[in-house]
């Protein structure tokens, strides 16, 4: 029997779902008057309201689903993750897309969505996504944009992440079992501090410092003088708190700014943790050239940063729109020719690509296992913005569709010296 035969809303929206993909759709539907269709061994999408296919109509593709989601007005049963992945394998193995709709199929699918009752002015965007002004990467801008995300609250992130406080891919240098999340953080951030040579007195400038955890492990573990920037208010209030508890007020200095306000050098070593997809496009170079100049000769810099295919430079609408404004990702070898070409010669890189599976997949569970506390803390809607996030990032990175890497480079010194061992070897020892 067809689907159409069947009375409901559920099979009306399979059917012209089906119809503008060219293929059967991958998930079950379950419409707000109870009706179902689709196979019934797939995720099951719950369409709690007619506003998501309002929000649709009006706004379609991924933002729209987006929107849909984190308001609640769409849902998914079970683990989010694998309809997500279902989604993603029907996309890549099926080859659905939606072909160019000709009058004919625009006017089928006005005829149903008038049927289905969805017809209406489009509904206001949630309160959770971003609405930034100004120039594209203006500092006024920039600051907006960071403080969009990373100024949600200490309380939050201190709620999702280890006591580390490190928001960024970890390295899980074993297998064990007892390996945790704190441990992979710790040795992520010792791997950097070998990578960059630091010894007690260097000088360490430590762009986009986040929570401090480098700063902090730096300035403890090997003696180095830090000077930490963030452009995040509530990020620099709590390095600074840290840095008074932990006896550190001679050795960090905390600065809340933009990068490109930072004067001097002379740095015996420059980090930038996954802080470059903040820059722009169009920045970059200037960037690059910034990270020469702040570096002194035969310095090192280690960039650890997100990429992206060249044909999805930015994190995708729903990433940019919630999470991260006006990010900017290019492949590796693209930011390795921006360094180059800004004077530093790339001496090293390292994937992490599959570490951020696991890395992420730590924060989800937590979000999870604490879900109370945070819809408590911060409301429904931006929990919901955060399990799409965590569950779409974690899946991003395991397909292959993003990737994370460490980028050490040098400032050469006279005659092209680098001050670089001959090996990398002793950098994995006992982590």
């Amino acid at each position: 029997m067809s689907t159409l035969a069947r009375p409901g809303a559920a099979p009306l929206l399979t059917a012209l779902v089906e119809d503008t993909l060219g293929g059967p759709l991958p998930l079950r539907l379950r419409a707000w008057d109870d009706s179902e269709a689709g196979p019934a061994d797939a995720p099951v999408v719950v369409l709690r309201s007619r506003r998501a296919l309002r929000r649709l109509l009006w706004q379609p593709g991924e933002l729209g689903l987006a929107q849909a989601y984190v308001t609640g007005e769409l849902d998914v049963e079970g683990d989010l993750a694998e309809g997500l992945r279902t989604m993603w394998a029907a996309q890549r193995e099926r080859g659905l897309r939606p072909p160019r709709l000709t009058s004919a199929d625009r006017a089928r699918a006005l005829v149903t969505a008038v049927r289905l009752g969805v017809v209406g002015p489009p509904p206001p965007a949630p309160a959770s996504q971003a609405r930034l002004r100004g120039g594209l990467h203006s500092r006024a801008r920039d600051r907006a944009a960071i403080s969009h995300h990373y100024d949600l609250s200490n309380e939050f992130y201190g709620l999702l992440l280890d006591e580390t406080m490190t928001y960024s891919c970890g390295y899980w240098a074993s297998e064990e079992p007892g390996f945790t999340a704190v441990d992979a953080q710790r040795a992520k951030l010792e791997l950097i501090c070998r990578k960059l040579a630091l010894e007690p007195g260097a000088r360490l400038l430590d762009i986009g410092c986040g929570w401090g955890s480098l700063t902090l492990h730096a300035a403890q573990r090997h003696g180095v003088r830090v000077t930490a920037v963030t452009l995040a208010r509530e990020q620099a209030a709590y390095v600074r708190d840290q840095v008074r508890e932990r006896g550190l007020t001679e050795r960090v200095e905390v600065l809340c700014q933009d990068y490109r306000d930072i004067r001097g050098g002379g740095y015996d070593a420059v980090s930038t943790i996954e802080m470059g997809e903040h820059v722009g496009d169009a920045e970059y170079p200037a960037f690059a050239a910034a990270l020469h100049r702040l570096v002194r000769p035969r310095g090192r810099v280690l960039v650890q940063q997100m990429s992206r295919g060249p044909g999805a430079p930015g994190g995708g609408a729903f990433i940019e729109a919630y999470i991260a404004p006006d990010m900017h990702m290019r492949p590796l070898g693209e930011t390795v020719a921006l360094l180059e070409e800004g004077g530093l010669e790339v001496r090293h890189t390292e994937s992490l690509r599959e570490h951020y599976v696991r890395t992420i997949t730590a924060w989800h569970r937590t979000l999870e296992e604490r879900w109370d506390a945070f819809v408590r803390l911060a409301g429904a809607e931006t929990a919901r913005v955060w399990r799409l996030y965590l569950a779409g990032g974690a899946l991003a990175f395991e397909e292959g569709r993003m990737g994370v890497d460490q980028i050490l480079a040098v400032r050469p010194g006279t005659g092209g010296a680098s001050g670089m061992e001959a090996t990398s070897h002793a950098w994995y020892a006992d982590l």
